[in-house]
């Protein structure tokens, strides 16, 4: 077993900070074109690095401010074109970094669709640096990898998305995609531990463990304060990608549900993750805190908050069961996953 224990979030280095949000090759960009001028709504670590501009100078702006005086006005028409009518666009363009430096981005925008109306509901970006001494080889691997991850991406999202939109029409919090950043960083931590299983195994397989424990450092630092630790408990299981991705999602839910709501009135408190494989092949995830607990007459998961909604659906699509217990003090809550290999 793998075990450690997080320090409260306040206490994190940046060195932690920096490991845990360590981020792919590749840079990541969701823009919402529902809002007015197609804003960027998320970016990874890798765009930060690659641009210079942090998230915060980044997110609610068009993602023109990365062009610059001598990129291509032929480029620019070709995106812009590409977004208005909904369609992938894949091309070398001269972008501008935070401190003026031009560099050469290999682009590719793709729309999420909506599955019932058929528009897109998000554009995603992936961007990777060319540099011109070995351009052609660069190229050829990040068709590869851009490809691979474009697939991912888009399947993933548009899995979330329609987990949404299937329950919104009984939902009572009118913002369907409220803090899908912190989704988005779940997913975005799958595709490095992808990378990093390939290195293990041809398979489509991910180490469950090695994600989980990553998820849940990201959100001890996202979503916790000083004085409440994490303990995390986990083994080296392999999962299939696609059923990892989806435990990965509930697992994510439950844990910021405990960081957000569990410790109102403390100053201290503890969060444990324990994951283990079942006699039967399954695999169940335990998630509990000493906090102050869930009320007795609060139905959890249930349809009154996205958070309860999509754990409700990603469940029912894995066939596993949820189990709530509420004691005097805190909350525990079992995932039972099935034949999860």
């Amino acid at each position: 077993m793998d075990r450690k224990t997080s320090p409260p979030p306040g206490d994190l280095s940046d060195a932690d900070a920096v490991a845990i949000f360590s981020a792919s090759q590749v840079a990541m960009v969701l823009t919402n074109p529902q809002l007015d001028d197609n804003p960027i709504v998320y970016v990874n670590r890798a765009f930060e690095e690659l641009t210079g501009y942090v998230s915060h100078m980044a997110v609610g702006r068009n993602c023109r401010f990365l062009q610059g005086e001598k990129t291509r006005k032929a480029d620019v028409a070709r995106l812009r074109e590409a977004v208005a009518t909904g369609e992938d666009v894949s091309l070398e363009i001269l972008n501008y970094r935070a401190n003026g430096e031009p560099f050469t981005n290999a682009l590719l925008i793709s729309p999420i669709l909506d599955s019932e109306t058929g528009e897109a509901t998000l554009f995603l970006g992936l961007q990777r640096e060319i540099d011109g001494e070995s351009r052609h080889s660069q190229s050829h691997q990040l068709d590869e990898l851009v490809t691979e991850i474009q697939h991912r991406v888009k399947n993933h999202l548009s899995m979330v998305i329609g987990l949404i939109r299937m329950q919104a029409r009984d939902a009572v919090d009118g913002d369907a995609f409220q803090n899908i950043a912190r989704r988005v960083e779940s997913l975005q931590l799958l595709y490095e531990e992808m990378v990093a299983s390939r290195t293990r195994t041809n398979g489509d397989e991910i180490q469950l463990g090695a994600y989980l424990g990553r998820v849940a450092n990201a959100i001890a630092h996202l979503d916790g304060r000083p004085g409440v630790r994490m303990n995390i408990d986990v083994p080296p299981l392999m999962m299939e990608t696609e059923k990892a991705v989806q435990i990965g999602l509930i697992v994510s839910e439950v844990l910021t549900n405990a960081m957000q709501h569990a410790f109102a009135d403390q100053q201290t408190g503890l969060v444990e993750l324990m994951v283990f494989q079942t006699n039967d092949g399954g695999v169940r995830a335990i998630i509990s805190d000493d906090g102050q607990g869930i009320p007795e007459d609060v139905a959890w998961p249930g349809k009154k908050s996205l958070g309860g909604r999509l754990v409700g659906g990603l469940c029912a699509g894995l066939g596993a069961s949820l189990h709530v217990a509420r004691g005097k003090v805190g909350t525990t809550i079992t995932l039972d996953v099935p034949n999860a290999r």
